[in-house]
């Protein structure tokens, strides 16, 4: 059977959030299990949080009232109620922590935080890889104290506000009969324990800023931009947690000639009008060295050709990329007497008229304008 959210909490469908909260709010205290002991009183209950929990929200409400539950199903299946903290609403409402609410406990343990390091490399460091010699700062656990925070020779002593629990509680009276409300002892921050005499070395952190060189392998085929995780080479954790990461971030050099798609690389070679007419067999430059191209005669301006494997290395695979090479003819500018009578001559026996030009540019320039 439908469920209807509406008739659960006694409202309208067009009822306001104003509505909407007051019809909890006294619903909650009419069947809340510490209040009402009747059969079925808990499970009614339930049914009215998960009611509101669905109605307050205006996306999973919008989405309801379109479709019905169905409709709450972009929200991660049928409707998730296990992080839906009642004593938030309690403490909303009514000005004070839940039933015996939990608050985070700041001994438990943490993850370090992550470094970030940039990494500058070469063209050819980044296609081939290698190992590299870094020096960056990061926290460490302190020499002088062994992370106590303390003092050597003196010792951290329980705290007499919360007698070493890290939090204090306290009893209210209200509708629901006694509630407890629980937080962060004020005086030690929620560890428990006091330091009279801090460390002189890391002043009662526990930690000390230290300048660490290590040898990091870069793996071959990786790009401009490319990050790499170096995991618990961050900062320390705390209360036995572990170190975060080391996130390096590469960045690539610009090279004279190559260009990197992908895993291929590009290059722009440049011909003459004789190679692409006559064809010629040309050494490129490839990263692995010099290589043979055979340029076929007739080759036009544009045309693509592909070295297989002579790419970068695939990071997540074996194999390589390739190198592709784009050929510009190159058209020259300056001819010698000789040059130029061969090339009147081409023009002839290709049937092109060619008028030789007597005045050069400035010349012509003075004509135009009367110079």
């Amino acid at each position: 059977m439908a469920k209807d959210y509406y008739g659960t909490l006694g409202v309208q469908p067009g009822a306001t959030n104003e509505e909407i909260k007051a019809a909890f709010r006294r619903l909650a205290q009419q069947y809340h299990p510490d209040v009402n002991k009747e059969p079925g009183a808990e499970e009614h209950f339930k049914e009215v949080n998960e009611a509101y929990a669905v109605l307050s929200d205006p996306e999973k409400r919008a989405a309801y009232d379109r479709y019905g539950e169905a409709g709450l199903e972009g929200f991660g299946g049928a409707p998730d109620f296990s992080g839906f903290d009642v004593a938030d609403l309690f403490s909303e409402f009514f000005g004070f922590g839940g039933m015996g609410s939990r608050t985070r406990q700041r001994n438990a343990p943490r993850r370090g935080a992550d470094l970030s390091y940039s990494v500058s490399l070469s063209f050819e460091e980044a296609v081939f890889g290698l190992d590299k010699e870094i020096e960056y700062t990061r926290d460490e656990v302190c020499s002088t104290c062994r992370g106590s925070k303390a003092e050597p020779g003196t010792r951290p002593t329980s705290c007499q506000t919360c007698g070493g629990r890290g939090e204090v509680r306290q009893t209210r009276q209200t509708l629901f009969g006694a509630m407890v409300q629980v937080t962060t002892c004020p005086n030690c921050n929620g560890s428990g324990e006091v330091i009279s005499t801090p460390c002189h070395t890391c002043r009662g952190r526990g930690l000390e800023r230290k300048t660490v060189k290590k040898v990091i392998t870069i793996p071959g085929g990786v790009d401009n931009g490319t990050q790499v995780r170096l995991a618990g080479e961050g900062q320390p954790g705390s209360n036995g947690g572990p170190n975060g990461n080391l996130l390096l971030e590469i960045q690539v050099r610009p090279h004279q000639f190559f260009q990197r798609k992908g895993d291929d690389i590009l290059l722009n070679l440049k011909i003459n009008v004789a190679q692409a007419t006559l064809g010629a067999e040309i050494d490129v430059p490839t990263v692995d060295g010099k290589s043979k191209l055979n340029v076929p005669a007739g080759t036009q301006p544009g045309k693509v050709f592909t070295l297989k494997g002579k790419g970068a290395p695939h990071v997540r695979s074996s194999g390589r990329g390739d190198q592709l090479i784009m050929v510009n003819v190159e058209v020259p500018t300056r001819l010698t007497p000789e040059q130029r009578k061969l090339f009147e001559e081409l023009a002839q026996s290709l049937g092109s008229e060619v008028s030789p030009q007597d005045k050069n540019f400035w010349d012509v320039l003075k004509e135009v304008f009367g110079g």
